[in-house]
């Protein structure tokens, strides 16, 4: 069931909320314009460098074998990248010849969310009513509950245990007859279940503390220890040859029962324990994998193992750096398989053309916020007659988020007239053009939405 908090804001504290947020507008318009400024001067060298990488690789045709000739030159090539490392995890025991190793954590446990609603009151005063409801879920932390906002929920959440994940790489990965860095060797993602080879003792005192952990917090007693059977009452006496055919079967009964205890042994031997279960490469703490309640823990466990790479990358030695152009920009790739040296600078271009719109679009979004932080002083004091306050918050919102894409496309412009003057002049002209329409022809039009706004706010 959700729980609802509902919180009244007066009108003095709204105004100086307000305030308060002038100056925290101009730094996130500040910092909007640096992002869009940078990320140009960013898109554009790396541009550079890749159009330089492009006439500077020559190819490694066989990197099984070293040769001298290549050293300091950037080449690209296609191998198998291997190791003769073997990684351990000491505190499970697992270990395996691979490029790395993975333990990943997961609790269950309850999760708060939360939702508010606001609405504008006569006289200025805010009403904001948050609702907060409550799911169980997977989570890669445990959560603290004793901070939840419904006393139904807080200190609902438990662990059966605490376990810290962990990743490790082997030092030394083979390329050939080179060696990988580091940095190209956590670049491989040729990832694999690990297969789990527990020791029975360390099972055993993992099920035992989750015993622990799991009665102490649902409060469930330990189960009695079963009764022995009392001996059986003395026999009836028996003829001979009746003696002799009840040893008979008494024989066979023993030699069945040898049997039957031998697989049930063997069978026991393979069956989960009551509070730890494992399942190919996870170990669960919990009693039911299928139905896991709140203080659950699975702990999955993965390698990397050897795979064909390709990679561009400057020949140092026995191994690689990465490559430095004449902008100082570097580089160096790996990708996964056999690439040729063109798909995997198309790929560097796609990321960087990727990675240049989503920083726009986050340079834009902080220069608008910025904006209707400022100016959302204004909303703010005509508050006291919140129909008013609607329109004019809405006209404001305009004319920020207008400002703010106009502002946005000046300073890519002067960016891109300093990298690359066509372009930025064309640019500049656009944003010209917006000014033009927004200040001589959007101006009626603003007015006549405005208006039709008004029935609207009226109801």
């Amino acid at each position: 069931m959700a729980y609802t908090e509902t919180k009244t804001t007066s009108y003095g504290s709204r105004v100086k909320s307000s305030c308060g947020g002038i100056g925290f507008g101009i730094l996130l318009f500040i910092a909007g314009t640096v992002v869009l400024w940078w990320n140009e001067g960013r898109t554009v060298r790396t541009g550079d460098m890749l159009d330089e990488v492009k006439g500077a690789y020559v190819e490694m045709e066989n990197p099984n074998k070293k040769d001298a000739a290549l050293d300091g030159e950037l080449i690209h090539a296609t191998a198998m990248a291997t190791t003769e490392d073997s990684l351990v995890d000491a505190q499970f025991g697992l270990g395996a010849k691979a490029i790395s190793i993975t333990r990943k954590v997961e609790y269950y446990q309850w999760v708060e969310q939360q939702h508010s609603e606001s609405k504008d009151k006569l006289g200025g005063s805010q009403e904001t009513t948050t609702t907060y409801t409550y799911t169980k879920a997977w989570v890669s932390e445990p959560v603290e509950s004793a901070e939840f906002k419904d006393p139904a929920y807080q200190k609902k959440n438990f662990v059966l245990t605490t376990i810290e994940p962990a990743e490790q790489y082997a030092e030394n990965v083979s390329f050939g007859a080179y060696k990988l860095t580091s940095s190209q060797i956590r670049s491989i993602s040729s990832r694999e279940n690990l297969d789990l080879a527990l020791s029975e003792d360390l099972l055993r005192q993992f099920d035992q503390t989750t015993k622990t952990a799991y009665q102490r917090f649902y409060g469930i007693e330990t189960k009695p220890e079963p009764v022995a059977p009392q001996p059986a009452a003395p026999a009836v006496a028996l003829s001979d040859s009746a003696k002799a055919v009840a040893d008979s079967l008494q024989a066979v009964s023993d030699s069945i029962k040898a049997v039957t205890d031998s697989l049930m042994a063997k069978a026991e031997n393979k069956k989960d324990l009551e509070y730890v279960h494992q399942a190919g490469n996870m170990l669960y703490f919990g009693r039911v994998p299928g139905s896991p309640e709140i203080g659950d823990v699975r702990v999955t466990f993965e390698k990397v193992v050897p795979a064909k790479v390709s990679i561009i990358a400057v020949v140092d030695g026995d191994s690689f750096k990465p490559y430095k152009a004449k902008n100082d920009e570097t580089f160096q790739q790996l990708s996964m398989g056999k690439k040729s040296a063109d798909e995997m600078i198309q790929a560097a271009e796609s990321s960087n053309n990727i990675m240049k719109w989503l920083l726009r679009l986050l340079g834009v979004f902080l220069v608008i916020t910025g904006l209707k932080s400022v100016f959302s002083i204004i909303e703010t004091v005509l508050k006291v007659v919140p129909f008013v306050s609607n329109i004019v918050g809405w006209g404001v919102g305009v004319v920020c988020t207008v400002v703010g894409i106009v502002w946005s496309l000046i300073v890519i412009a002067i960016a891109w007239i300093f990298y690359r003057p066509l372009l930025g002049i064309t640019l500049l002209v656009i944003a010209g053009l917006l000014i033009w329409l927004f200040a001589f022809k959007g101006k009626d039009k603003v007015m006549e939405l405005a208006k039709k706004k008004e029935p609207v706010n009226n109801q």
